[in-house]
């Protein structure tokens, strides 16, 4: 299918898959039980689309699939159990099951860069279906992980701004990635969009809840602000570790461009979060004048001169030194203790 030949309509699927932490294993079953879950997933996709149908070209993978999450690790230690090498056998093998089942593939892993050693990022990437990376993003925000934030006058030196806030253009659409937590920040997506994205793709491990939660709300709220539609893969349970299994699940959802939400997961492993998404429906929203067309009626410089009056929480500087889990902490209280001087918080 092209999209740049008039085929504007696809389906995608949050596959809403369970999550095996590897917390408990040494680093040689790590590895194992990363590689299980691969093949899985392989698994997996082959089923839902011979069941949805061969016009499915976008999956998305919930956070977490195929490691969980770091429970106190150190950052070196967790960086070197559970981060991917970018270049590395595990990639290589989620491009393979791109390129076999002719999808673009979404998903949410730990990995390495040499250029920082220790350390690890949060990487949501997608594959094509010729097996090619066409987008790698990092996530921004995070409480207790290092994020490129962290060595942010490195980082750019490195990989220039447009590395930081990356839109793929496929034939699929114009796609971003949305982490976990950050679908709460809607300054990302609406960057985002301003950079021409189309689709998010939303790698999720959330609380699954019959109320309202507020990731849940934001998935909603990101598109209608952004006029763009979400794809959202939250995980159908965490097991291997002690937190009660159900904790997050449920949730994956396809949210349309407007806010309706056109298909949802209920618990457990699921296919049922897939939709159609209709790219020339979108496009012609988009460029539609009118009070719904809130993509168009961003008062950027405003916002800009606004937030350069407000100092929270700051970007800092690789000094080639592997920070301990307590600098994520002093981080968070240096910004509080700001918010205090200047009297938002009182």
């Amino acid at each position: 299918m092209d999209i740049s030949r008039g085929q504007t309509a696809y389906r995608a699927l949050a596959l809403q898959s369970q999550c095996r932490g590897i917390n408990a294993c040494d680093d040689k079953e790590a590895r194992a039980s990363i590689g299980a879950a691969i093949d899985r997933v392989d698994r997996q996709i082959g089923a839902s689309l011979a069941f949805l149908g061969r016009d499915v070209r976008l999956v998305v993978l919930p956070e977490y699939l195929l490691t969980g999450f770091p429970m106190g690790e150190p950052i070196d230690v967790w960086a070197r159990k559970a981060a991917l090498d970018p270049g590395g056998p595990e990639y290589e093998a989620l491009a393979a099951v791109a390129a076999a089942h002719d999808v673009y593939l979404a998903v949410s892993a730990y990995e390495t860069d040499a250029h920082f050693p220790g350390l690890y990022f949060q990487a949501s990437t997608i594959h094509s279906p010729a097996g090619e990376c066409v987008l790698r993003y990092r996530r921004l925000h995070s409480m207790y992980s290092p994020t490129p934030y962290d060595v942010w006058d490195q980082y750019l030196d490195i990989y220039g701004p447009d590395a930081v806030l990356p839109v793929a253009r496929t034939p699929i659409g114009a796609l971003a990635a949305i982490a976990s937590e950050e679908i709460l920040y809607p300054e990302l997506a609406r960057a985002l969009a301003l950079r021409g994205a189309e689709v998010f793709v939303h790698s999720s491990a959330e609380a699954g809840s019959p109320q309202p939660t507020p990731k849940d709300v934001a998935k909603v709220a990101r598109a209608v602000e952004n006029l763009a539609y979400v794809v959202s893969a939250n995980t159908g349970g965490h097991v291997g570790t002690d937190i009660p299994a159900a904790s997050t699940d449920g949730l994956s959802k396809i949210v349309g461009f407007t806010g309706h939400v056109l298909a949802e997961a209920g618990s457990g492993e699921s296919m049922v979060a897939n939709a159609e998404l209709d790219l020339a429906a979108l496009r012609r929203y988009r460029a539609r004048p009118g009070m719904g067309n809130l993509l168009a009626r961003v008062k950027t410089a405003l916002w800009a001169d606004e937030y350069a009056r407000h100092d929270v929480e700051r970007p800092h500087s690789w000094n080639g030194a592997v920070p301990e889990r307590r600098y994520f902490a002093d981080r968070h209280a240096a910004a509080l203790e700001r918010l205090r001087a200047a009297g938002v918080l009182s």
